[in-house]
C-alpha cells in the first residue's frame, strides 16, 4: 500500500507530524501546530540578500587575510603578523597540529564554504538549477561546523588579554574584518530560503 502526500506537506524535524506549508508572504514564518518547532520561513528578498551577504563576506575573507590581524607594540619595537604569517609561525617552531588546525578551521574550511554557496546561489539566481543543486547543498551544510573563525578569536583575544601587561596591543584591519566576516555569514544563513532549491524550475526547464 503506498501513500502520496501533498506536495507541500512537510514533516515536523522535532515530533515528525506531517502537515500541510501554508503560503507565506515575506517576513512569515511557519511553525508545528503540535509542538511549535519551525517548519519554514519566507525571508523577504532571500536569493538577492543572501547572495550580497555572501559576496560581502568574500570580500571580507580577502581582507582578513591580506592585511595584519594583530600587533604588538614593545619599547618602540612594533611586530605585526598576519593569518597566514600566524600559520607559519606555528609550524616553524614545530606545532605542526596547531598550525594545521588553525589553517583548516579559519582559511581552509572557511574559504571552502563560501566557495560552494556561491556555487549555489549563483545558478539560483540565473534561474539554473542541477538536480545535483540539493546534494550539494547538503555538503555545504555538512563543511559549516568546520569553519570556526569565531572560536580562533576568541582563543587570540584570550592570549592578547595576558599579553596586555607586557606589550601594546594593536588589533589589525583583518582582525575586525574576521569580525565582520563572521556576523555577515550568520546574516546570510538566516536570510537564505532553502525551499529555493525545490521550487525552482530545472536547468533548460521551458526551453
Amino acid at each position: 500500500m503506498s501513500l502520496t502526500l501533498p506536495a507541500q506537506t512537510l514533516a515536523c524535524h522535532e515530533c515528525d507530524l506531517l502537515q500541510t506549508e501554508p503560503a507565506l508572504a515575506p517576513g512569515q514564518t511557519a511553525r508545528c501546530v503540535r509542538c511549535g518547532a519551525l517548519l519554514a520561513r519566507n525571508p523577504p528578498d532571500s536569493l538577492d540578500r543572501t547572495l550580497a551577504l555572501t559576496l560581502t563576506a568574500a570580500i571580507l575573507y580577502v581582507i582578513a587575510n591580506a592585511w595584519p590581524l594583530v600587533g604588538l607594540d614593545m619599547q618602540g619595537r612594533r611586530v605585526e603578523v598576519t593569518l597566514i604569517g600566524a600559520v607559519q609561525a606555528l609550524w616553524s617552531e614545530g606545532m605542526t597540529p596547531v598550525a594545521a588546525l588553525v589553517f583548516g578551521t579559519a582559511l581552509l574550511f572557511p574559504l571552502l564554504e563560501l566557495a560552494m554557496i556561491l556555487v549555489v546561489l549563483i545558478p539560483l539566481r540565473l534561474g539554473r538549477v542541477s538536480p545535483r543543486m540539493a546534494p550539494f547543498f547538503r555538503l555545504v551544510r555538512s563543511v559549516q561546523p568546520w569553519g570556526m573563525v569565531e572560536v580562533f578569536l576568541l582563543g587570540m583575544l584570550v592570549s592578547l588579554v595576558k599579553l596586555s601587561h607586557m606589550a601594546t596591543v594593536l588589533l589589525g584591519p583583518a582582525f575586525w574584518a574576521m569580525a565582520a566576516l563572521i556576523l555577515t555569514v550568520t546574516l546570510a544563513g538566516r536570510a537564505f530560503d532553502s525551499r529555493l532549491l525545490w521550487q525552482a524550475p530545472p536547468a533548460g526547464a521551458g526551453a
